[in-house]
C-alpha cells in the first residue's frame, strides 16, 4: 500500500514517529498519552532541532483517517519513518500506549514470550509483535542511519528485538547481555544502529503500575527520560539511564524539568518503583563514553 499523502513528505536528515494511544471509552482508557507525544515533540524540535515537517504524529483524536493508530495506520507509520534512509540520518519512534506478551512462536524470544504494541483496534486487529517491529523498522537501517525508540509501556524491555540488553546495577555496573536466541533469523540492521530505550523489563506488566488522578506511570517514564535530557545535556546513555531509574525511584524527586520544556508538563504523575527503564542495542557499546544524541 503506498504512504498516504497527508504523511510529511519532508526528507531532511531527522525524523520522527510519535504515537500516544488513549483507548478512549474502552476498560483500558490511558489519560495523557497525547501529553506525552506533545511533550516529546517540543523535546525533538526545541532541544534536538528536529523540523516540526518532519514529525508524524498518529493519535485517535487526530481527525486525518491515516493519523488514528489502527494496527494497519502503525505499520504504515513505521514504514514512513525508515523509507529512503540514508547515512547519517536519525530517527525517533516514541510510543506512549498500552503493551503485552504473546507466547512466543518460533523460539528466538529468551523468556519465551514475545513483547507487543497495542494499537487502538487490537481487540478487533491484533497486536504488533516485536518480531514485526523489528522487520520494519530495524532491519532496514543502513549504514550511518541511527534509530532511537523510546517506548512507554508495559512489557517494554526487548520491544524491537535488538541483540543485546544492558544490564546496569544501582552501583553503575554495566554489561551487555547477548539475547540473540536464534542468530540464523538475522534480526539486525543492514549496518546501521538501533537503540531502544523502555519504560520497565518485559516481566513488568500493568499490575506494577498505578494510575491516580488520571495519570498512570507508564507516562512517569516519558517524564524521567525528558528529565534527564534537560537537566544534563550531552549526556551519556549510561548517565542517561541511570537518571531515568533514580526519578522514578525518588517518585519523580522534586518533580522540575529545567527551561521552557516544565511549563509543558501539566499532569500529575505516579511512578512505580517496580518499573525499571531499559536499554536495548544492536550492537554493544561502552554506556558510559557514547554521547547520547537524537
Amino acid at each position: 500500500m503506498p504512504l498516504p499523502a497527508s504523511y510529511p513528505r519532508f526528507r531532511g536528515k531527522k525524523r520522527a514517529l510519535l504515537v500516544g494511544i488513549s483507548y478512549a471509552a474502552t476498560k483500558y482508557e490511558l489519560r495523557g498519552t497525547v501529553n506525552d507525544v506533545n511533550c516529546m515533540s517540543f523535546l525533538l524540535r526545541e532541544r534536538f532541532g528536529f523540523p516540526a515537517d518532519s514529525i508524524l504524529v498518529l493519535t485517535q483524536e487526530d481527525g486525518d483517517t491515516y493519523r488514528v493508530p489502527t494496527r494497519a495506520n502503525l505499520l504504515l507509520a513505521m514504514r514512513w519513518l525508515v523509507e529512503g534512509c540514508s547515512s547519517g540520518d536519525s530517527l525517533v519512534l516514541h510510543f506512549s500506549g498500552h503493551g503485552l506478551q504473546k507466547l512466543d512462536t518460533n523460539g528466538d524470544e529468551v523468556d519465551g514470550y514475545d513483547e507487543a504494541l497495542c494499537p487502538v483496534d487490537f481487540e478487533q486487529a491484533g497486536v504488533i509483535l516485536d518480531d514485526e517491529i523489528n522487520e520494519t523498522i530495524v532491519r532496514p537501517l543502513g549504514p550511518g542511519v541511527k534509530l532511537h525508540a523510546i517506548v512507554d509501556t508495559c512489557h517494554s524491555g526487548t520491544i524491537l528485538d535488538l541483540s543485546y540488553l544492558c544490564r546496569l546495577s544501582r552501583t553503575g555496573y554495566w554489561q551487555w547481555e547477548n539475547h540473540s536466541r536464534r542468530p540464523e533469523l538475522a534480526k539486525g540492521t543492514s549496518g546501521g544502529l538501533a537503540i531502544s530505550i523502555s519504560g520497565c523489563s518485559d516481566s513488568q506488566n500493568s499490575s506494577d503500575t498505578t494510575a491516580l488522578a488520571g495519570a498512570t506511570s507508564t507516562g512517569a517514564m516519558t517524564y524521567s527520560f525528558i528529565k534527564a535530557v534537560e537537566s544534563e545535556p550531552g549526556t551519556t546513555y549510561g548517565r542517561l539511564l541511570s537518571a531515568m531509574r533514580a526519578t522514578i525511584r525518588d517518585n519523580g524527586g522534586d518533580l522540575g524539568i529545567p527551561g521552557p520544556l516544565g511549563a509543558f508538563f501539566r499532569r500529575v504523575i505516579t511512578f512505580s518503583c517496580a518499573q525499571e527503564p531499559q536499554l536495548c542495542a544492536s550492537e554493544p557499546f561502552d554506556i558510559y563514553r557514547k554521547p547520547f544524541l537524537l
